[in-house]
């Protein structure tokens, strides 16, 4: 079974520098974003967050690479990987791992739980995932971060990760979002379900689903099941920061796409620990655009606008609420 660190490992890179530059990112793309919500225009909204993240991200101090950009699976608007982002000043390089609208759908169609999500990490930390979009995970807390194996059945990871967790099997509550992939008579939701355990399926968001687990304030205690290779590496920071467990596997949904991979020199077959797929320091921050139990949409009250940010470091979680006098952006 692979292991799982015991610790989080020291911090190389100075976040505390760029901490208040990953919260300006994912600030600036939720109110770009806001006038979307419910506007059934995905790639507008998408558009928008993208274009203010890339414009707030020239600001940061340093030389910013962005490993992990979102969108290239859809065809959506994105922050390419290898874009170079920053200031090129004095300040220190850096990876960047990027999804300025996590939940476009539930932005588009008005519903809670979209997000706006960045991480930054030592130099060289983020793994490439290169052709492979999709990946099968494991999100546990601390105290459940030796028992998960991929290889395991998800009925005796139930088991194990409430034994960990000193709960019943019938007092643990599983994320696992409402797809295709997941669902049917033998699907994962129903094998879950099967076990005693409760079970939330969100139609999407799995970084989203990944947060959920990592908060005590949230009261879930494990995510698994298939959702994006990007998404994947992004969650790894955050897990990673709070000394979580995490597994990762390529799952390819096309045969074109596993000879890509295959052709790219990766495996199919690979578990990734989390320190595979984030192998330095890293921080990671979101803000809420749609509202939802992490993070409330941004509003205008007073005269004011009000946005809500959560900022993950090494060992520690902030909420910040942000209020400026500027208003909410029109379309």
């Amino acid at each position: 079974m692979p292991s799982q660190s015991d610790t989080v490992l020291p911090v190389r890179l100075d976040l505390g520098a760029l901490e208040s530059s990953a919260v300006a990112a994912t600030h600036r793309a939720a109110l770009a974003c806001s006038p979307w919500v419910g506007r059934h225009d995905a790639d507008a909204a998408d558009g928008a967050a993208t274009e203010a993240m890339r414009g707030a991200l020239a600001n940061v101090p340093g030389r910013g690479t962005v490993v992990i950009g979102e969108g290239e699976k859809d065809n959506a608007p994105m922050l390419f990987n290898g874009e170079v982002v920053g200031d090129d000043g004095d300040g220190p390089d850096f990876d960047i791992a990027v999804d300025p609208l996590e939940g476009t759908s539930f932005c588009a169609k008005g519903l809670p739980g979209a997000l706006s999500t960045i991480a930054f990490g030592d130099s060289g930390s983020f793994w490439s995932p290169g052709p492979g979009f999709y990946m099968d995970k494991i999100v546990v807390p601390p105290a459940a971060r030796h028992v998960i194996d991929l290889d395991d059945s998800p009925e005796h990871t139930v088991h194990k990760v409430a034994e960990a967790l000193s709960k019943t099997v019938d007092e643990l509550r599983v994320v696992i979002m409402d797809k295709p992939r997941h669902q049917g008579e033998d699907g994962l939701i129903a094998r879950v379900l099967a076990t005693g355990a409760a079970v939330h399926t969100p139609a999407g968001g799995d970084v989203g689903g990944a947060l959920e687990v990592l908060l005590p304030t949230c009261d879930v205690d494990l995510l698994l099941g298939v959702g994006g290779t990007p998404e994947g590496v992004m969650t790894a920071a955050a897990v990673r920061a709070l000394g979580g467990g995490m597994l990762g596997r390529l799952a390819p949904k096309t045969s074109e796409e596993a000879d890509a991979i295959r052709g790219a020199g990766m495996s199919v077959d690979r578990i990734y620990e989390r320190d595979e797929l984030v192998g330095g320091g890293a921080l990671f921050a979101a803000s809420g655009i749609s509202g939802g139990p992490l993070l409330a949409a941004p509003r205008h009250v007073d005269g004011t606008t009000l946005v809500e940010s959560l900022l993950i470091t090494d060992g520690q979680v902030r909420f910040i609420r942000h209020t400026t006098f500027e208003p909410i952006p029109t379309r």
